[in-house]
This record gives structure tokens, sequence and C-alpha cells, in this order.
């Protein structure tokens, strides 16, 4: 069985997780403690980072794009409004634009160089393109969820979450909203199931369920 090493916080493991059961493609999944990290998941990639897949036939994918990508077919509904190639270039711009503005606002430390406000207002402009796009469908490209979707979704999570009060304050209502839909949407709380820390030597979990997913 394909081998998944998770960690349930981490929104790059969220991310891949949700690819993964919009097929209900079976996996043994491994919840880790990143504090704590198997010495297997290390062998196999040694950045110590999640997620990591192993397929059945031993290839190791430590990127979540890639999971994504390698979950989701090209020629798949989830590229429907927008190729593969141009909807992961969309992602990629995200993560180098947003990720380091997410972490200095969600972990602030007082020698920052900026005080907390700065990284908050900053993550927010760099949400507004998803705002703009989002005055006029339900989803990021269009009428349908994409993959883009799915792979900013878990960061604007962990960004509104940092301050929910503030967040739901902002003029970015359609964000908001596109966000609070997301967060009870079965394929997020299905792909958000808690299972206890792996041990090595152990058997992980078989997931999903063979009736949890939701194929688009």
């Amino acid at each position: 069985m394909t081998i998944l090493y998770s960690f349930r916080r981490c929104p790059y493991a969220m991310r891949a997780r949700m690819a993964l059961h919009t097929q209900g493609l079976s996996v043994e999944l491994r919840e880790v403690l990143l504090r704590d990290k198997p010495p297997s998941m290390l062998a196999l990639s040694p950045k110590g980072t999640v997620p990591v897949l192993q397929t059945n036939a031993g290839q190791v994918i430590d990127e979540s794009l890639d999971i994504m990508c390698w979950a989701l077919p090209a020629d798949s509904a989830w590229f429907a409004l927008l190729p593969q190639g141009e909807q992961l270039q969309l992602a990629e711009a995200f993560d180098a634009n947003f990720k380091t503005l997410l972490d200095s606002y969600k972990y602030y430390r007082q020698d920052s160089e900026r005080p907390l406000e700065y990284y908050r207002d900053a993550g927010a402009e760099c949400l507004q393109d998803f705002e703009q796009r989002l005055s006029a469908q339900p989803y990021l490209l269009g009428q349908a969820p994409q993959f883009l979707d799915l792979a900013v979704m878990p960061f604007v999570r962990q960004f509104a979450a940092v301050d929910r009060q503030w967040f739901d304050s902002q003029p970015q209502q359609r964000l908001r909203q596109w966000l609070d839909a997301w967060l009870v949407d079965p394929l997020f709380t299905g792909a958000m199931t808690k299972f206890p820390q792996w041990r090595e030597g152990s058997s992980g979990e078989a997931w999903p369920p063979a009736s949890g997913h939701a194929n688009q």
C-alpha cells in the first residue's frame, strides 16, 4: 500500500491529504510529530518535512504540490478551468510570496525586524488577488473548485486563525465566505481526521475509509 507520512496541523500535509481524499486513494497514513521524526521517514526524505509519500512502486514524493499532482490526473475536473502547469505555477508563486509572511505573523517574535502588524497586513495584501477573483465567482478560478483552491486553502485557514476576530473584520468578505465554506466541506473535514502518533514498526491507519471520498 502507498504510505503517507503526515502531520495533521501542517498546511502542506493538509493539501496533500485533500488531494488524495478527492480520489479516494487508499494509503497507509502515518501520523508523525515533527519534534519526533521517525527514522523510516528520514530514510526516505532526509530533509525531514511532511508530507512524504511512498508509492506502491517505491517512488518517494516529498513535496506537497508534487503529491497533489500525483493524486490528481492532469485531465481531471480539477484542471478543467486552467491547465495543470498554470495552476501549479500560481500555487508555487503563492507559496513563495505568502508563506514567509504567514510564518512571521503566526510565530511572531519580539526581536523580529518589523512589528507584527507589518507581517499581518502584508499577508492580507497578498490575499487581495483572491478577494478580487471571488468577487465574481464562488471559487478562485470559476464556478467549480480547482487544484488551486485545494493548494492555498490550508494556508489561508492558518492565516485567519492567528486572529480570527481581526480577519473577520476586514473588507475581504468574499475570501472569508470562501474559507468558511471550505472549513465545513466534507472534503476538508474528512482529510482532517485525527489519528494517534505513529510508532516505528507498527501499522499505520488505513485512510480514507472506503466511502470517505468526494470525487469531483
